[in-house]
């Protein structure tokens, strides 16, 4: 394996990958026939963008496409050669990814599966290791740039992602895959559909194991996938189609940022070891991870289609998620030091065995040093329906609602003792000192019904639950006729959000309020109105805009800042008005989009993890303003039946519009200065970031793939990714003078990348094949920055490498990695 791995010529030649449970249709047919996609539909309430009719900027991967050049990549990267997307695999955990979309990050991105919404009720965010299993369930992937067609009030600021997941009415057949990759990745899956029945009754069923290492040090993984579809159809009137998914994972982590100078250090030959993991060490000779996630998120779905009659339709899903476990970290203190004290100089690693000793020769009393495990889990119940109805040739309408209840429950335990005894906590105020020995092992619960919500007695660090309940409705006047189509639309919700804290006392009196254990729910009303139109001049032009507004919600956290039972006193719906403008061109060989887009997002809510002098803490910024403009143009073309092209290109504008306010707290809730040192009161900093450009994302993208097809029954891909424009992200503790505010953010460096695939089907007859795939990525082993933590410019101190400043804290992406996989179809 290892040899392998340093070999990616080799990989590329042995290589061996899924396949489709049908052979699916070329790449440039996948983009133009939307029809196609309309018939992978699970359910009616998703809104699926259809070309040359929705008038928004839309890119569609069919599911050969996923299949081909996915491998073992996290799942959002399949959309980078999209325009003006950029996803990254952050600090390389399994599923640690991230993606954004016109400058946006992904609690901005509404994200749906079949129709349900997947981001976090009280944050927004999205865990992509909770969906590990997604790829192999997928048949269509649409992304709708902006703010998209979905009728829902959802927070699509910069965009909307649809997946859509294979029906239970699926082709009768099976497919069995192994499958192995780059630093001991290997994966093995099953899966099997019945067909549909003469009665109306059909199944799909899959099964899969993920395991190894990422590219990073000291990430080690694994991960099943479970896929279950139930569907029955007794007559034309009726559809049902009942879901059951979940993907159990446990995967060790390298969470933050590390300094340029510390990735030197650890490296070799003059340059960064991009591996190197600043998040774990050795316990008793093993592998110890001080950050760790493990999560079980099962969702289960209902959706019926009924067909009233020839005008009208009721589509409906009702839905249920029981969510289990959290991520690992330290806490506490022994002898007065705390973990960082205890890293090897010589190999940057922690000496865990340092640790137990430290914690046996010390007492309970007297402070220890654990790793304690941050609860995360959830009950979440949705239900959401849509009527639609045609009223004649031209016109139709819809109206809907959409309703949910979430509950999160949030609070800490101790996850390894680490050698003490017990960990004395005293965050509780309603108990005495509470000495704790329980230990929670960092594994996923596999209950798919809600497994278990630990004990008052054994919780340590904090205990508070959200509440959030939405309900909202939702309607769309639409007119079109053959070379015209018109909408408009509105949706109008309220969403109640509450606290409860079960650590502190009620009546407890701070200086800006009172605490109760309860706050008792705050209703906050969010509305968005949109319209559009698209324009067929003939058969192959077409022309379309679009404009809306939203007054967004903020999150749970900026309704209760600070982890605190207190009402934010300025709170505020954030404002987004988006507009946009596209022109397509359709032909037999090839096609093309460019779009023109603008959107302003005023009164925005951040908070940030922060670490300062090696204190961790958050930030709370408020006031923000930003500016998002740009061209996208994408495009592809099949040459002859041997060679299709594809292409795209983005230019963004994203920037800050005047100034913002900022303030500083540490773990435990308590206001910090500028130097981490705990201060009684929380000074309100300006942030000077008018003019500062947007960081995080590449706001210049564009890529250019060739698709061969020398002979029959094998494919060749190559794929050329460029990003430039990139900057480091927003920071409080960067942007505190004008003269910062004045120097920007801080520009990293370009870089391109060459990705290669290739795949060969063997046939045994009509009904079985064998499939051999392999793909390679970043075949040169660019060694390049993905993201950028702080902003730190040159100046008469600094030491520079590749035009940084070697203090800058950042995440370098992967060097050459490649999978390989071989698939037996019957």
């Amino acid at each position: 394996m290892k040899m392998l791995s340093k070999s990616p010529a080799l990989a590329l030649m042995l290589t061996m990958s899924t396949a489709s449970f049908y052979f699916a249709q070329s790449t440039q047919d996948t983009l133009t026939k939307e029809n196609e996609i309309e018939q992978v539909v699970l359910t009616g309430v998703a809104d699926i963008a259809k070309d040359r009719k929705t008038p928004v900027a839309v890119s569609t991967i069919k599911e050969a496409q996923i299949i081909e050049k996915l491998g073992n990549q996290e799942f959002p990267e399949i959309l980078n050669t999209t325009p003006s997307v950029y996803a990254t695999k952050s600090g390389g955990g399994f599923g640690d990814s991230k993606i954004g979309i016109r400058g946006f990050d992904q609690i901005n991105i509404a994200v749906m599966v079949n129709g349900m919404p997947v981001n976090d009720m009280e944050s927004g965010a999205v865990y992509w290791s909770n969906w590990a299993g997604l790829s192999d369930v997928t048949s269509a992937l649409q992304v709708q740039r902006g703010l998209g067609s979905s009728k829902l009030a959802i927070a699509s600021v910069g965009g909307t992602i649809n997946v859509l997941t294979r029906a239970a009415d699926k082709k009768q057949g099976g497919i069995l895959t192994a499958g192995i990759g780059n630093d001991g990745y290997y994966k093995n899956s099953f899966a099997y559909n019945t067909g549909k029945s003469e009665k109306g009754w059909s199944s799909s069923f899959l099964m899969s194991r993920t395991a190894g290492n990422t590219y990073a040090d000291g990430t080690k993984f694994e991960g099943y996938n479970y896929y279950f579809a139930l569907g029955f159809q007794p007559n034309a009137k009726h559809d049902f189609q009942f879901t059951l998914t979940g993907a159990p994972q446990w995967h060790n982590q390298r969470s933050y940022q590390i300094k340029l100078s510390d990735l030197l250090k650890y490296g070799s030959d003059g340059k960064p070891n991009r591996r190197y993991n600043a998040d774990w060490g050795y316990l008793n000779g093993q592998e110890f991870a001080n950050r760790a996630n493990y999560y079980h998120k099962p969702v289960m779905s209902l959706n019926w289609d009924y067909k009233m009659s020839e005008a009208s339709k009721l589509s409906t899903v009702l839905y249920a998620s029981f969510g289990r476990g959290g991520g690992t970290g330290d806490l506490g203190s022994v002898g007065g030091k705390r973990l960082s004290a205890f890293r090897d100089a010589t190999t940057g690693l922690y000496d865990f065995d340092a640790v137990v000793a430290a914690n046996q020769a010390s007492n309970p009393d007297a402070g220890q040093l654990i790793r304690r495990s941050s609860i995360n889990s959830h009950n979440w119940f949705g239900l959401i329906s849509s009527f639609n109805h045609k009223i004649n040739d031209n016109f139709s309408f819809s109206a809907g609602i959409d309703t949910r209840y979430y509950k999160g429950y949030h609070y800490q335990v101790v996850s390894d003792l680490l050698g003490a005894s017990a960990y004395k906590d005293t965050a509780n105020k309603n108990i005495p000192a509470n000495y704790v020995s329980a230990v929670y092992a960092p594994k996923p619960d596999w209950n798919p019904f809600g497994g278990k919500i630990e004990p008052m007695s054994e919780r340590i660090g904090y205990s508070n639950d959200g509440e959030v309940l939405w309900y909202g409705g939702f309607g769309q006047l639409e007119y079109s006729n053959d070379n015209l189509s018109v909408f408009v639309q509105g949706a109008v919700s309220n969403q109640a959000f509450q606290r409860i804290d079960s650590f502190i006392k009620d009546g407890t009196v701070l200086t800006n309020g009172t605490l109760n254990t309860k706050t008792g729910f705050k209703d906050i009303v969010g509305y968005n109105a949109k319209a559009g139109a698209n324009y067929n001049i003939n058969e192959n032009h077409n022309v379309f805009v679009n404009v809306g507004y939203y007054s967004k919600q903020p999150f749970f956290n900026s309704v209760y800042p600070n982890n605190q039972n207190l009402i934010n006193p300025y709170l505020t719906n954030e404002k987004i008005f988006g507009a946009e403008a596209g022109y397509g061109f359709r032909s037999s060989f090839f096609n093309a989009n460019v779009n023109l887009y603008r959107t302003s997002w005023k009164d925005r809510f951040q908070r940030r993890s922060e670490t300062v002098n090696g204190v961790r803490g958050y930030s709370n910024i408020t006031g923000i303003t930003e500016i998002h403009q740009g061209v996208e143009v994408d495009l592809n073309a099949k040459i002859n039946n041997f060679i299709a092209i594809t292409g795209m290109f983005s230019l963004g504008d994203w920037f800050y519009e005047g100034n913002a306010q900022g303030n500083l707290f540490n773990d435990n809730n308590e206001p910090m200065d500028s130097q981490g040192n705990t201060v009684g009161t929380s000074a309100t900093s300006t942030l000077y970031l008018d003019k500062v450009k947007v960081g995080n994302y590449a706001q210049t993208t564009a890529a250019l793939g060739v698709d061969l097809t020398p002979f029959k029954n094998f494919k060749f891909n190559a794929q050329y990714r460029y990003n430039s424009n990139l900057y480091a992200n927003l920071n409080v503790l960067s942007f505190s003078t004008p003269a910062a505010g004045e120097q920007g953010a801080l520009k990293l460096p370009s870089f391109g990348l060459v990705d290669l695939g290739a795949s060969y089907n063997i046939p045994l007859n009509a009904k079985q094949s064998f499939t051999l795939r392999g793909n390679v990525y970043n075949l040169f082993d660019k060694f390049y920055i993905q993201e950028s933590y702080t902003n730190i410019h040159q100046d008469a101190t600094s030491t520079m490498y590749d035009g940084i400043d070697v203090r800058n804290e950042v995440f370098y992406g992967f060097g050459t990695t490649w999978s390989a996989s071989v698939s037996f179809n019957f």
